[in-house]
């Protein structure tokens, strides 16, 4: 038979992770080009002959998706596999039109065909967008892992902006790793955190290498936790899986793709921000959970908010810097650093639209909805000077960084700042401690504090 003529449609994550999964190797397929799309500078290069298998010794041709009209004909081909998240159903049944039109079937993988099974326990944390707390919760459930004794090792969804051969499986378990691995800001905003609590962390191209050497990492694994992005479901088969949902932006879980997947997935529902979200957005939330899972444990949480110095913040005039793909596909019209301002009274917030240069106007300009916050974008080295020129030049008293990371690490910031920090609060019951109670129960898992003191 002639292999079917396939265009994988991505952002530098799942596309590959599909691709590795259900299309290397097969020869009932022959992949002639990805498109990329959300994240910049992935375009105009090659998915490596290193990464892509036998079949490709050449690699593959990476696109704008603004070509795929011209793709579908001039390649010809007979498929194009959707495969990535944090679109809304609109913009995905919109691009099925367009592929449809040029004479392609449009597909969606499912998690038959692209989880992978894990020799370890695996706990999913999940979500229904980007920026809805997924981070904080893992650190969370980390913590109370660790706390009764396991050993744990996270795995990051991808975040492959560099190098993809030397990307293939990246493992972070010291500072130092970060620079070692040229991280970008987005990548450290994840990974540091894991990093300064003493677990590591595992992330880069190929999945399936990358979980079979988290279950043999050399401090020990008992449990893997998948740390997703934006709100793709997980890559692994779960043994426990977490949603998270933003009442900020109720109704997005039954709108956005794949979100309605990972609430029906669900056996926890986490409401997140309930302390900052109006009660009609948490009670539309709370129905919907009812409606499409009412099997889910439900637990309500809050995310409150701490800064390092409300001085800086008090009666000032600041510019306030938010976690890059929150306020970009995410969607989100405010963030830690919003929060902030308003709870430790600034005088008002600065506007950066009259000071931005270079890449960061690109961003504003694809995506004009921000209004008067600066997404921190860091993909590249120039993307990332820019930012630093763009604050240095805005006319205001100070600085919040809502991001994960310090900035101020690898910025020069020539103006007072304060970092937000933020963490997930169960409130009442059920919680966190008592669903990770039951699974350890369920999985036999035993504690072994004293031994592993030894070992360690």
């Amino acid at each position: 038979m002639t292999p079917k003529r396939v265009i994988i449609l991505g952002a530098a994550g799942r596309d590959f992770h599909n691709f590795n999964t259900f299309f290397r190797d097969n020869e009932a397929y022959e992949v002639v080009a990805f498109t990329a799309t959300q994240i910049p500078f992935i375009e105009n290069r090659r998915y490596p002959a290193e990464l892509a298998g036998k079949l490709y010794p050449k690699g593959i041709p990476i696109y704008g998706e603004e070509e795929l009209p011209r793709l579908i004909k001039g390649l010809e081909a007979d498929e194009c596999v959707f495969s990535y998240s944090d679109v809304s159903y609109s913009y995905v049944m919109s691009l099925s039109a367009l592929v449809n039109t040029a004479g392609a079937n449009f597909v969606l993988l499912g998690p038959n065909d692209t989880m992978i099974e894990s020799t370890k326990p695996v706990i999913s944390i999940c979500a229904t967008r980007t920026g809805v707390g997924k981070s904080q919760t893992s650190r969370r459930v980390i913590e109370l892992l660790m706390e009764r004794g396991l050993r744990v090792v996270a795995i990051r969804h991808p975040m492959p902006y560099g190098d993809l051969v030397k990307q293939r499986v990246q493992r972070f378990a010291e500072l130092e790793d970060l620079k070692k691995h040229r991280c970008t800001i987005e990548e450290m905003e994840e990974y540091e955190p894991h990093v300064v609590r003493g677990n590591v962390i595992y992330a880069g191209i190929d999945y399936e290498a990358i979980l079979r050497a988290a279950e043999q990492d050399p401090k020990g694994c008992d449990v893997i936790v998948w740390d997703g992005g934006n709100n793709d479901f997980s890559f692994y088969d779960s043994d426990l899986y977490l949603t998270l949902l933003d009442p900020h932006r109720a109704g997005d879980e039954l709108n956005y793709y794949p979100s309605e997947v990972n609430l029906r997935l669900a056996d926890v529902a986490i409401i997140n921000k309930i302390d900052s979200a109006a009660p009609e957005g948490i009670q539309k939330v709370r129905e919907n959970i009812e409606k499409i899972n009412p099997k889910a444990i439900v637990i309500d949480a809050a995310s409150p908010i701490r800064v390092a110095d409300a001085s800086v913040i008090r009666g000032k005039r600041v510019l306030v810097v938010e976690d890059g793909p929150t306020l970009t596909h995410g969607g989100m019209k405010i963030g830690a650093g919003t929060l902030a301002a308003k709870k430790f009274g600034a005088k008002a917030l600065v506007d950066p639209r009259p000071f931005v240069t270079g890449k960061i106007k690109d961003t504003f300009k694809k995506y004009p909805f921000i209004g008067a916050l600066l997404p921190a974008m860091g993909y590249s080295d120039q993307q990332l000077s820019d930012l630093e020129m763009t604050i240095n030049s805005a006319d205001c008293d100070s600085v919040i960084i809502g991001t994960p990371i310090d900035l101020g690490r690898v910025l020069n910031i020539n103006k007072p700042y304060t970092r937000v920090f933020y963490d997930l609060q169960e409130i009442g019951e059920p919680n966190l401690g008592q669903v990770l109670d039951e699974f350890i129960g369920k999985m036999g898992l035993k504690a072994k504090t004293k031994e592993r003191e030894l070992v360690n």
